[in-house]
């Protein structure tokens, strides 16, 4: 038997990370891409985090993380802040810049679930995405 699922989701992250570009350039907005519309995603959702934090719940290494911080703090999007928990390492907070740009971050974001589940019944959505999920899972045993 030959599986190809871990293909299809790697084609599937390559082509929805393009259509979602091509949705912010659609919007005019360029403050950002999709691999840092995660990382603000997860800060809209959490107010501040630290590098690690983000790490965890984006997927993303440190190295990656790092870098793509930086570019987000030269555009405006993100400061960072000493942690008074931990002296070791430093919170990520977003910007009014940032803050401003929600609105139009989950509008693109509903439109790609809209181009993802088109022709899908609410059942099958409900199935993939359990599917999904215990992928997930899986890979993180």
């Amino acid at each position: 038997m030959n599986n190809n699922g871990g293909y299809l989701i790697n084609q599937i992250q390559k082509i929805s990370s393009r259509k979602f570009n091509e949705l912010l350039k659609e919007k005019n907005i360029d403050e950002f891409n999709g691999s840092q519309g995660v990382i603000l995603y997860s800060l809209w959702n959490n107010k501040e985090l630290t590098i690690k934090e983000i790490g965890k719940i984006t997927g993303l290494a440190k190295t990656s993380l790092t870098s793509m911080l930086d570019r987000m703090e030269e555009k405006g999007l993100i400061r960072r802040k000493d942690n008074s928990e931990d002296k070791r390492s430093i919170k990520i907070m977003l910007t009014d810049k940032a803050k401003e740009l929600e609105k139009d971050y989950n509008d693109i974001s509903n439109k790609m679930s809209n181009i993802f589940y088109k022709n899908f019944s609410d059942k099958e959505i409900d199935e993939i995405e359990k599917y999904l999920e215990r992928i997930i899972s899986n890979l993180e045993e």
